[in-house]
């Protein structure tokens, strides 16, 4: 019997009856669905932070599960309501508002289907015009997750570069010094994680154990300097002490262990927040 997963994100919090009704509907369409949930607790509106999640998630689930992200500060507009089958075989179904940039960038999209939000809806929805996730979005994932006929019946096709797209900044290399930015928090301990892939890292001859010169700016004004290790997890240094690692998407990390690393040196996310990886050589002093 095949698996019928259906995994929801949504930036509506669970402090309210929202996504228990997005969860009823999918049921009542799909009652032998399995739900899971990769997050509720995407900051409101933040379409960057569901692209990322969403890229951090899919490729771990099974070809055939069913996404859900509903993060839409559009809705009620002109936007489009999409479903994606992933290059994996994974399908989501979102806003067309950026929230598939980075699974279209780092999984690849292989086809694109356009919903027809008058007529692929929960029946009787006619009237609501702000609650698509629970109307239009989980109704028609949990008929995908039942049935991926229905996705082969949706009738209008949209070419894949047509999707809307984030401004998702390259990492690269130049005269020994690694440029970065930071993408994203490992939220509830602080880390950072770059957009720094480890295939960079060893471009720039480091390697496990040795010193790194780590600057941060915001804007271009310097926010951070210091020396740390490179090391293979946060047990490497002591506790309180900095520490750059690879995270579990195989890009570079910082970390202060046990302690918050975002809170502590007040350092964001967002290509306006940049990093510099430098190995430091023995006897070399990179402060200024």
């Amino acid at each position: 019997m095949k698996n019928k997963f259906l995994v929801l994100q949504t930036d509506f919090g669970l402090a309210d009856g929202a996504v228990s009704a997005m969860q009823g509907v999918a049921y009542s369409v799909a009652p032998e669905v399995t739900i899971s949930h990769l997050t509720h607790e995407i900051q409101p509106y933040n379409i960057h932070d569901a692209s990322y999640r969403l890229f951090q998630t899919v490729q771990y689930w099974p070809a055939g599960t069913v996404f859900v992200s509903v993060v839409d500060p559009g809705v009620g507009s002109n936007r489009r309501s999409i479903v994606a089958k992933t290059s994996a075989g994974q399908y989501i179904v979102t806003p067309d508002n950026g929230t598939l940039a980075y699974v279209a960038k780092y999984v690849g999209l292989e086809v694109v289907k356009e919903i027809n939000e008058e007529k692929n809806r929960l029946p009787h929805s006619e009237e609501s015009h702000t609650f698509h996730g629970r109307d239009v979005y989980v109704y028609n994932g949990a008929l995908i997750a039942d049935d991926e006929v229905y996705f082969n019946q949706l009738e209008k096709e949209v070419p894949v570069d047509s999707v809307v797209q984030l401004d998702i900044s390259e990492p690269h290399l130049e005269e020994g010094v690694i440029h970065g930015v930071i993408d994203i928090l490992d939220i509830r301990f602080g880390s950072l994680w770059t957009n720094i892939p480890l295939d960079l890292v060893k471009q720039a001859g480091i390697q496990a154990g040795d010193t790194l010169s780590v600057r941060i700016y915001h804007n271009g004004i310097k926010h951070y300097d210091n020396q740390l290790l490179f090391g293979h997890s946060f047990a490497d240094v002591p506790v309180g002490e900095t520490v750059a690692y690879t995270n579990s998407l195989i890009r570079l990390a910082v970390a202060i262990n046990q302690q918050n690393f975002s809170k502590v040196y007040g350092i964001g996310t967002g290509n306006e927040w940049q990093i510099e990886v430098k190995k430091v050589e023995k006897g070399e002093c990179t402060h200024e």
